[in-house]
């Protein structure tokens, strides 16, 4: 069951959010959002973790706010202060999960959409994390440096996603080999957000289309990829 949080940032400052306890955690993982907010999709992917075995925390990087409109969403997204965010607010939940010491004692972060671009400015900013999964998503490829990417990473792509250009992927890929990542990705033949159970009937979007059998492959890679580096 998600209950809320406070956590302190590097800054000092309180950050709040919603955690999902796991009974018996082998690790802890924090889970950030797509540009619509802390909303129940996301918190089913928080939950969704527990079940699996690792303690979620998910902060609300919004301050409360959420929407099912897109035109607001894109509006948030922007006012968001995406350094801000990876060097306080995500840094910030790694090392309170880090206190509770839960199983290993090892944390990774994970993110969709938005959430998946903030994922790899959060590794750049963390060194506390123990590993990283991206869901499509990916910073303008100039904030990224690789060098400073130290956790192993594994990364979900689709084919014919219409928000981050899969051409960009193939830029970025040879810069990880280049930095000597320890780097996973996988390519599925799907649009974007195919593995928000949202993205389909009325909630879907244009670009978007949720596909069952693409997102069970990759969230089975994911708990995979979770088990091995954040276990005991």
């Amino acid at each position: 069951m998600l209950k809320p949080i406070k956590f302190t940032r590097p800054d000092g400052r309180t950050a709040n959010g919603v955690i999902a306890e796991a009974q018996q955690a082998l690790g802890a993982v924090v889970v950030l959002q797509e540009w619509w907010g802390v909303n129940a999709q996301i918190c089913g992917v928080a939950e969704r973790l527990a079940a699996a075995g690792f303690t979620a925390l998910v902060p609300d990087l919004y301050r409360g706010k959420s929407t099912v409109e897109q035109e607001e969403a894109h509006h948030l997204m922007e006012a968001l202060n995406f350094g801000d965010a990876a060097a306080n607010d995500v840094r910030g939940a790694v090392q309170y999960l880090k206190s509770l010491n839960l199983g290993s004692g090892k944390v990774g972060i994970t993110g969709y959409c938005m959430g998946g671009a903030l994922t790899w400015l959060a590794l750049m900013n963390t060194p506390e994390a123990d590993a990283g999964v991206v869901w499509y998503g990916l910073p303008p490829l100039e904030y990224l440096d690789a060098s400073k990417l130290t956790q192993p990473v594994m990364a979900h792509w689709a084919t014919q996603d219409a928000a981050f250009s899969i051409d960009n992927v193939d830029r970025l890929e040879p810069l990880l080999r280049e930095a000597q990542v320890r780097y996973e990705g996988h390519r599925y033949h799907a649009h974007h957000a195919f593995a928000n159970e949202d993205a389909q009937g009325p909630k879907r979007i244009a670009i978007t289309q949720y596909d069952a059998v693409w997102a069970r492959m990759a969230w089975d890679r994911t708990l995979r990829f979770f088990g091995q580096h954040l276990t005991a």
